[in-house]
């Protein structure tokens, strides 16, 4: 199937574990080989045919905006909600975009220090055909990359809990990848406007109802939200993964 993709962009984090490069700089903007990290993750998403970007900003939201514009170098058409110095949260940032009126019917939603080398065609594809309100893209991580947080029981996660006690725990093979696709009807039900909320808490009570889709990946995730992963990044590029235009 072919859509006009949307993709929201959390970007409005502190960056505390990349302090005292965030003093100045948002974590999106981080260098990795020269170039902001944004430049590498905007370059995907187009190459992905994602047509719309939607940044949701905060701390030094305003250099982001700076330097992407409006995201034509990119291929992209790209648009900002400013949460300000009043960080909403993940789900928060989501109402703020609704509430402007700027959200799709569905659409993807990334963390801005995330890059996720999958084709993101086929993930929104699943969402359609899951008939339900949310998606999450799962790895098989058995706690190597990170502590797991789902239990993935296709076509569903059973269980989306960051917070599980120790015998759960031993039973979330997978984690969460980064990626997912969210209806706009979604948004406007659970989240209140104005109103302080986590993704992560929304996920998972419809993980309890049986209502979050998932859908399975292989190939493991690069993030810069900490100088390890920034090395680990840079290793990847240096391997010959595409440079942005």
């Amino acid at each position: 199937m072919i859509y006009r993709m949307q993709c929201v962009i959390l970007a409005g984090g502190l960056g505390t574990r990349l302090r005292p490069a965030t003093d100045a700089i948002p974590k999106a903007l981080i260098p990795v080989r020269g170039r902001p990290f944004a430049d590498y993750q905007l370059a995907w998403l187009a190459r992905q045919k994602v047509a719309e970007v939607v940044y949701c900003i905060g701390y030094r939201g305003a250099q982001i905006a700076a330097h992407v514009g409006d995201g034509r170098r990119f291929g992209l058409a790209v648009r900002y909600v400013d949460e300000g110095d009043d960080l909403k949260g993940t789900a928060g940032a989501l109402r703020l975009a609704f509430d402007a009126g700027l959200l799709a019917e569905a659409f993807f939603v990334l963390y801005g220090d995330s890059y996720l080398p999958i084709p993101f065609a086929p993930v929104f594809d699943a969402f359609a055909a899951s008939g339900r309100p949310a998606l999450m893209t799962v790895m098989r991580n058995e706690h190597r990359w990170d502590r797991g947080n789902v239990i993935f029981t296709p076509p569903v996660v059973a269980l989306y809990d960051k917070r599980a006690d120790a015998d759960t725990l031993r039973r979330m093979t997978h984690i969460d990848y980064g990626l997912s696709v969210v209806s706009r009807d979604l948004i406007a039900a659970r989240v209140g406007s104005g109103e302080v909320a986590d993704l992560a808490d929304v996920f998972g009570d419809l993980s309890r109802a049986g209502e979050l889709a998932g859908f399975e990946v292989a190939q493991r995730f690069y993030e810069v939200g900490s100088p390890a992963g920034i090395a680990d990044f840079a290793r990847y590029l240096a391997q010959g993964a595409l440079p942005p235009p």
